[in-house]
């Protein structure tokens, strides 16, 4: 997640101005319109939360999500109920089941807060941050292991998002971190599960976001937050992309910026989608389909579950909540996740 109030002094520059765009964006459906976007069902299955992302479909009917602003990672129940299973400290931000069953974290390390209108913003770099990291947790005991801090004696600067190869290794975007006088960039990393082997991929990027693989694991997926961009890179061998292959896949106009995704069956990305809150969906050949609005300009994340894959699990980071929405295409069931 990108350091929003940074976001909208840059873009935008007063918040009264995002105030007026916010609320006239609040039904926006932006692109082709389509079935889904007109008839959207939103169920809210979980309030209360401290800036939810990284949600994870489990076969129970339950969804794992981090709190990014109060450090958890907390299970939501089917009737609603909350169990905080880790206290992850710092600021969690993506997370994915690993081939153990644990669950994999990307924590940035840790975000100033503040809220407006009733709306959860994160700032800058907290005031105690010293950098940011990779921990497993063990499910059934909330055991927490930092497996990676830094990369070759570089410090890793804001973790973000993370996605599983069929051979068990760990992609990872690592969005950079934004301070008041300056920023650091962002990189993509590939590493093992038991912390041993960490290695820089792609660097010097402009906010790297969500990361994910296509379904045949041959191509590398990432949103960059700030320009509203979604790349690929071509994969040759596990754990190593070819550079030369970056490909713009698609760009939004005006102010749309991307956050973290999921794929479908049919290899479309459906891409939370900030300011103009909601799930952008692309072709995979670049097209956007279009626009299903969540009524929350920090539209952070989605993954897919329930029944044949067909429900649609979303955190709205501002308004503190998880919500679902029932899919007419099934998602891309992701490696390692029992359903």
């Amino acid at each position: 997640m990108y350091s929003i109030k940074r976001l909208f002094s840059l873009t935008i520059g007063c918040y009264t101005c995002l105030s007026a765009i916010s609320l006239a964006g609040m039904g926006y459906c932006f692109g082709q319109s389509g079935s889904q976007s007109q008839e959207t069902k939103i169920e809210t299955l979980a309030e209360g939360l401290g800036f939810p992302e990284g949600p994870i479909a489990l076969a129970d009917g339950s969804v794992l999500v981090v709190e990014m602003q109060f450090g958890n990672l907390t299970k939501i129940g089917k009737n609603g109920s909350k169990t905080v299973i880790a206290k992850l400290g710092g600021g969690p931000n993506g997370a994915a089941m690993g081939p153990d069953g644990a669950v994999y974290v990307c924590n940035n390390g840790g975000l100033q807060w503040s809220v407006r209108n009733g709306v959860t913003f994160p700032g800058e770099a907290a005031k105690d941050y010293k950098g940011g990291y990779i921990q497993r947790v063990d499910l059934q005991t909330g055991n927490i292991t930092t497996l990676y801090s830094e990369c070759e004696g570089r410090k890793l600067s804001a973790p973000n998002d993370i996605v599983f190869d069929a051979q068990g290794g760990m992609w990872i975007s690592d969005q950079g971190k934004y301070f008041s006088t300056h920023k650091e960039h962002g990189s993509i990393y590939y590493a093992k599960t038991d912390g041993s082997f960490i290695c820089r991929q792609a660097e010097k990027l402009e906010t790297p976001n969500g990361i994910r693989l296509s379904a045949d694991g041959k191509s590398l997926y990432y949103a960059e937050t700030n320009t509203g961009r979604l790349f690929s890179y071509q994969i040759n061998t596990p754990g190593e992309i070819d550079t030369s292959t970056k490909k713009l896949v698609i760009g939004l106009p005006g102010q749309q910026m991307f956050d973290s995704f999921a794929l479908d069956e049919e290899g479309n990305l459906c891409v939370a989608t900030l300011l103009n809150g909601g799930i952008s969906i692309v072709s995979k050949d670049g097209k956007l389909l279009r626009h299903i609005p969540t009524q929350d300009i920090l539209t952070t994340s989605i993954c897919f579950g329930g029944n044949q894959q067909k429900t649609a699990y979303i955190t709205l980071g501002g308004a503190g909540k998880l919500i679902s929405i029932p899919w007419n295409k099934a998602g891309l069931k992701l490696n390692f996740l029992t359903y």
